[in-house]
């Protein structure tokens, strides 16, 4: 299973700031881009949610994130800029933290440039949920995780699978 190689909240690896991926890198990222989807994959089945899934997450620690909505990216040495003013509150989830939810506050809109696996670069203008999912994703390339962003110290609540 996949989803057993994510690692989980307080293993000391989520906390390190990841390294830029070389164009010369890229085949090398596959199997683990392959580990990215089976264990998002696996996360939706049990979990009814799950949109990304950050490569420091399974210990790798490279500047990539697999998306997969209607269709799977590589988002490839991504890039955030133009934060937006307007905030909103969200409650936030994560694979390494299954059935915690923290509330967090994010940018409303945020640009992002990236490169794909074909080293095409691309500008996207993010809102709203997307805007938040990818600041997440993001994150983890920093080492940062949501419980680090709470609102305040009442902004966590439990979910179980299926709620």
């Amino acid at each position: 299973m996949s989803l057993d190689k994510v690692l989980r909240l307080g293993d000391p690896r989520l906390y390190e700031v990841s390294s830029e991926v070389s164009k010369g890198e890229l085949d090398s990222l596959k199997p683990s881009i392959k580990i990215l989807h089976n264990a998002l994959m696996e996360f939706r089945e049990i979990y009814k949610a799950g949109r990304a899934i950050a490569a420091p997450q399974i210990g790798v620690l490279k500047r990539f994130i697999y998306l997969n909505i209607n269709k799977p990216i590589v988002l490839i040495n991504p890039e955030l800029y133009d934060f937006s003013d307007e905030r909103m509150e969200v409650w936030d989830d994560c694979l390494c933290f299954p059935g915690l939810l923290v509330k967090v506050e994010r940018s409303k809109r945020v640009k992002l440039k990236f490169h794909d696996m074909n080293w095409e670069r691309y500008v996207w203008e993010l809102d709203g949920d997307l805007s938040e999912l990818i600041q997440h994703e993001y994150d983890h390339l920093d080492g940062i995780l949501a419980t680090q962003r709470a609102i305040d110290d009442k902004s966590f609540k439990i979910k179980r699978p299926g709620d």
